[in-house]
């Protein structure tokens, strides 16, 4: 296929071109910054603000995935101008070049729009995707770790340190980077199923608990490490350190203490993905291990 990926930079997009350009698929992603040239893949230059970049990065593809999206923002405008102003700004693109397969990768936060401005902006998304008139396919990641991922390190660091300071308790489901990138793929065909919202997970039922979670990212780094549960009037003072210390920088938002403190993270067994298309190949105490290995490799965690 000939595909257009936004979002082609970040953590979940530039696995997801490696695992295109691996499968014998074409690429066409967006760059506001010189990137590495690949065989295979064309850079466009511009940003999901940009209609005539989005339309040179669309025209004449087989599929749309579209990836990008904002974590973080100081206010609700922010999430509106990253996760609903862009994914309208990709739908247009892709009705005005009549590309009808649209892959979009939302959250598990959609499901409770009212506990955060993220999740908020994420649903709205997800209606713009539904009311769009394209063959859509909605993906809910739950927490989605692997190699080149700088939003679990700090998880692996406490690890490495031997306690990790987990919210309130709860249970979470997780995902390989690279088994999410093959469902996208599968979900781009042309036959694969439309109007479809998937939630995909590591196939451990239930999902994981906070502890259990500790307990593999422990293993992952070869330490004994203690899970502590953080009480969420700690996290709301911690991210406010946080904001002080890194700014815009900073990764523990009041946003995400709203979101962290849902106890429950774990994906619907009623939303999983059809069997017959995709299913998690990664057991997630190897895939732990091998973003620690990953980790270690680049001078991201001691040895």
């Amino acid at each position: 296929m000939k595909l257009a990926i936004t979002g082609g930079t970040g953590f979940v997009g530039s696995r997801l071109i490696d695992a295109a350009l691996e499968a014998g698929h074409s690429v066409l992603a967006l760059r506001r910054r010189p990137q590495e040239t690949r065989s295979g893949l064309e850079w466009i230059e511009g940003s999901l603000s940009d209609a005539a970049a989005l339309e040179d990065l669309i025209d004449e593809t087989d599929a749309v995935i579209h990836v990008a999206g904002v974590l973080k923002a100081r206010d609700a405008a922010g999430f509106e101008e990253g996760n609903v102003a862009g994914t309208l700004a990709a739908l247009a693109a892709a009705t005005a070049c009549g590309t009808k397969r649209f892959v979009h990768v939302s959250s598990l936060a959609a499901r409770e729009p009212g506990l955060s401005l993220y999740g908020a902006s994420k649903v709205k998304a997800e209606a713009l995707v539904e009311e769009s008139g394209l063959d859509w396919a909605i993906v809910r990641p739950p927490a989605v770790y692997g190699p080149g991922d700088r939003e679990t390190l700090d998880l692996f660091r406490m690890a490495r340190a031997g306690r990790i300071y987990m919210p309130p308790g709860g249970r979470l489901s997780l995902i390989h980077v690279d088994d999410l990138a093959r469902l996208l793929l599968v979900l781009a065909l042309p036959d694969a199923p439309a109007q479809l919202v998937v939630e995909p997970d590591d196939g451990k039922p239930g999902g994981w608990s906070h502890r259990e979670f500790g307990d593999a990212l422990g293993r992952a780094v070869g330490v004994h490490a203690r899970t502590i549960s953080t009480p969420r009037y700690l996290l709301t003072i911690g991210s406010r350190l946080d904001r002080l210390l890194r700014g815009r920088n900073a990764k523990l938002t009041s946003d995400r203490v709203a979101y962290f403190c849902h106890p429950d993270w774990a994906v619907s067994a009623d939303r999983a993905a059809p069997g017959h298309l995709w299913r998690p190949l990664i057991p997630t105490d190897e895939g732990l291990r091998q973003t620690a290995d990953w980790y270690r490799e680049h001078g991201w965690l001691p040895r």
